[in-house]
């Protein structure tokens, strides 16, 4: 097996999203983690831009792309995925513990089209499982605590670790969304930081940290264990999670979190264009008291 991915990585400035071109050298076949599907909540447009830019990277180098993976249902971007599949034939995967979060969002939304089994995506990975791009082995690690279902995929000395953590300056996920749970963030963070001190870990997201000029999104485990300000220097469990809620608690929602969570948990999906062929995204309204009366 070859041990070491060819690895391409595109920003995606307006929701921080890094999306992952990843090759097996001796077979060309790669797979795609995170795309990102162009989406303006202003005028409810949709464009391909971001998710066209890595087809076009991987038809340049004549390249077979057989997997779009998710680390998880993203609350802050629309996924390509299902754009990708339908470009290459590509399969999507995913965490099974999707249906974990498909069930808190599905009576939210009455998303009643939504499979109760996950089967809207083409696999679910079991904790471990173990699959491959050419003759790439990628090992699925379950990371949950950002969300229920969050999966990391570790591809020869590369691990893509989704939103378990951030850049050393910046530090770890939000463990504050249904499902989430910081003790669970701390423990997947630290499965993860297990590793070999030189593996190195790609982020799914960057915003720069406060005094860093430029966008980041590589590290290793070595460097996130002595230098990760939210985990790092031998924080204990109960000192992440307090400081974690703490944190939490000041955050406000993602801009894109409704449109996100409707079409992620459906694999990229939209909801099913009604009578006038039109797709609608739903927003939940919740009185307070008064308003109520």
């Amino acid at each position: 097996m070859t041990a070491t991915p060819d690895i391409q990585a595109f920003f995606d400035e307006p929701t921080n999203t890094i999306s992952y071109l990843v090759t097996d050298p001796s077979t060309g076949q790669s797979a795609v983690i995170d795309p990102v599907l162009d989406y303006d909540p202003k005028s409810g447009e949709v464009d391909t831009r971001s998710v066209e830019t890595i087809l076009k990277a991987a038809a340049d180098r004549k390249l077979t792309i057989v997997w779009a993976l998710e680390t998880h249902a993203h609350a802050d971007h629309l996924s390509g995925a299902p754009y990708i599949k339908a470009k290459t034939g590509a399969k999507i995967g995913i965490g099974e513990h999707i249906k974990d979060v498909q069930r808190i969002f599905r009576p939210i939304f009455n998303a009643t089209d939504i499979k109760p089994d996950g089967s809207d995506f083409d696999h679910l990975f079991k904790d471990g499982e173990v699959f491959n791009i050419g003759n790439l082995a990628v090992e699925c690690i379950y990371t949950p605590g950002h969300t229920p279902a969050d999966l990391s995929y570790k591809i020869g000395d590369a691990v893509f670790v989704g939103d378990t953590m951030f850049m050393p300056d910046y530090g770890t996920a939000r463990a504050d969304f249904p499902g989430g749970d910081a003790h669970q963030l701390f423990r997947s963070i630290w499965k993860l930081l297990s590793l070999p001190p030189e593996t190195r870990l790609f982020m799914c997201h960057d915003y720069k940290a406060p005094g860093r000029d430029t966008y980041a999104w590589e590290t290793t485990v070595r460097e996130q264990r002595e230098r990760n300000v939210h985990i790092g220097a031998g924080k204990t469990e109960e000192e992440f999670v307090t400081a974690r809620m703490k944190r939490d608690a000041t955050l406000s929602a993602p801009t894109l979190l409704l449109p996100s969570i409707q079409v992620n948990i459906r694999a990229g999906a939209f909801p099913p264009a009604e009578d006038n062929g039109v797709h609608y995204l739903r927003i939940p309204v919740t009185f307070k008291a008064a308003a109520a009366r």
